[in-house]
């Protein structure tokens, strides 16, 4: 009788996950989805109170959580905290910051402050995880929440591409040094997705306009549409992907 493959679990049972950016839009629903999937699960983040109400809502409905604030872009205290506190079996950074402007008018701050959370920090955090996991000699999957707009260009939007697409290329190298370790880092890739720091495009309806002519499934995104994929990359189901992207885009770079 011919041997039938057997599907790799999605299950994260006993692992634990940390999940940065954790208190609202990608990162709530990435914490939900890993928590749901049986994943142990730190949320971290600036906003305290935030965090606190999801760890509670999320223990409420029978999941392990635990909330930490922390910004992340204090590179000492992430890396204390993730010796403290880890090993991690999977990171989800969904940590971000956009601050469009014509490249023109681009102010040195804003391209500073976006680049430090964007790139610096999610560097440093991907690294700290993954040192605690080679340390600890144990494989582990590191998601780091890019976008459609690390692969393509937008209008306003040259430092936002600048820092996606170097977190691209980033994930890439890191996915090379710690394959031999069983460690996998990928990207997460999503389009607009209907979130506190999408309202202020969304909001503008000319960009509006031009968003829906780009998504060719015809509608936004949902956070809803993040949580199976951000499961997969975390899973045994995917243990073979590593250094590359997971678009999430509706068909908007198919074009």
């Amino acid at each position: 009788m011919t041997a039938l493959p057997r599907t790799p679990s999605f299950r994260l049972d006993g692992r634990r996950a940390l999940v940065a950016g954790a208190s609202s839009g990608i990162g709530m629903a990435a914490a939900v989805a890993l928590s749901a999937a049986g994943a142990v699960v730190t949320l971290v983040g600036r906003r305290r109170d935030p965090l606190l109400e999801l760890r509670d809502a999320l223990r409420a409905d029978g999941h392990l959580a635990e909330a930490q604030p922390l910004d992340i872009t204090d590179i000492a205290a992430t890396a204390d905290f993730v010796a403290a506190a880890g090993p991690f079996d999977v990171l989800v950074n969904s940590a971000g910051l956009a601050r469009h402007t014509p490249a023109l008018a681009t102010a040195a701050g804003d391209f500073d402050a976006a680049l430090s959370l964007n790139l610096r920090a999610a560097f440093f955090l991907t690294r700290e995880v993954a040192g605690g996991l080679i340390a600890a000699g144990r494989g582990g999957s590191l998601i780091n929440v890019s976008s459609q707009m690390g692969l393509v260009g937008g209008p306003d939007r040259a430092v936002y591409c600048a820092g996606k697409h170097a977190l691209e290329g980033m994930t890439k190298a890191m996915a090379i040094e710690w394959g031999p370790h069983g460690i996998r880092v990928n990207t997460l890739c999503p389009t607009f997705i209907r979130t506190p720091l999408a309202e202020q495009t969304l909001a503008n309806p000319d960009r509006r306009a031009w968003i829906m002519s780009k998504i060719r499934l015809g509608r936004l995104g949902e956070v809803e549409d993040v949580m199976g994929p951000v499961v997969f990359l975390a899973s045994d189901a995917s243990a073979l992907v590593t250094g590359t992207h997971l678009l999430v885009d509706g068909g908007w770079t198919a074009g």
